[in-house]
């Protein structure tokens, strides 16, 4: 039976490795950057895991993560099935190209509330939405006036990811920081099981990147 919630046997745990971890972007001139880090037991910041690092002009239709700085090691990417399409389903895929999992944004039910469907080839199916529809309308309503959609948005938007018997299985908080700050949780379910953190820091720079298309 294909699971749909959480309730996989405990052996699904696969590449789980991760439970939370940090997603920073950085901006310059030339490149966007994205470094992803664990957190350790006391909530501080620990080690690099991933990276990504693309030119400003470039297609985000594809974006590959990297173990190290010098981008040698690949660890994880995702890519779209169609290039320039607002409902492109994106594969997640592991460091060989084996597809780990899924995402695509509901572009109709965005129009007010950015709602999004991920997916794990173990066969998790969960959606994710911005948790307060007040902000999201808010975030809206600041982007359509021209002069201040350039200037850095007052409000921040959160996400939660749940699988259909309402269990959480990713949240993104998004903080307040001269640079973009997310953190990320993907919470254990009783049984151990927990969504691979590949595919959970995917969605969640995807959130980042994609957000406004």
């Amino acid at each position: 039976m294909a699971a749909t919630g959480v309730q996989q046997n405990a052996d699904m745990t696969n590449n789980a490795g991760y439970e939370r971890f940090t997603i920073k972007q950085k901006i310059t001139m030339m490149v966007n950057r994205y470094e992803i880090r664990a957190v350790d037991a006391n909530g501080g910041e620990g080690p690099l895991i991933a990276m990504a690092q693309q030119k400003r002009m470039a297609f985000k239709e594809q974006v590959t993560f990297y173990a190290d700085e010098a981008r040698t090691q690949p660890v994880f990417g995702f890519k779209a099935r169609q290039r320039m399409d607002l409902a492109a389903t994106y594969d997640v895929t592991d460091a060989t190209g084996t597809p780990i999992g899924s995402f695509r944004k509901e572009f109709k039910k965005s129009l007010l509330r950015s709602t999004w469907q991920l997916t794990a080839t173990d066969g998790l199916q969960a959606t994710g939405t911005e948790r307060n529809q007040n902000v999201a309308i808010a975030r809206r309503l600041w982007e359509m006036v021209p002069i201040v959609s350039e200037l850095p948005s007052p409000f921040l938007f959160h996400f939660d990811f749940t699988a259909p018997d309402g269990s959480i299985v990713l949240s993104s908080v998004r903080r307040r920081s001269l640079r973009d700050r997310y953190d990320v949780e993907l919470p254990t379910a009783p049984n151990g099981w927990r969504l691979d953190w590949r595919v959970g820091a995917a969605m969640a720079v995807a959130l980042d990147a994609l957000q406004s298309r």
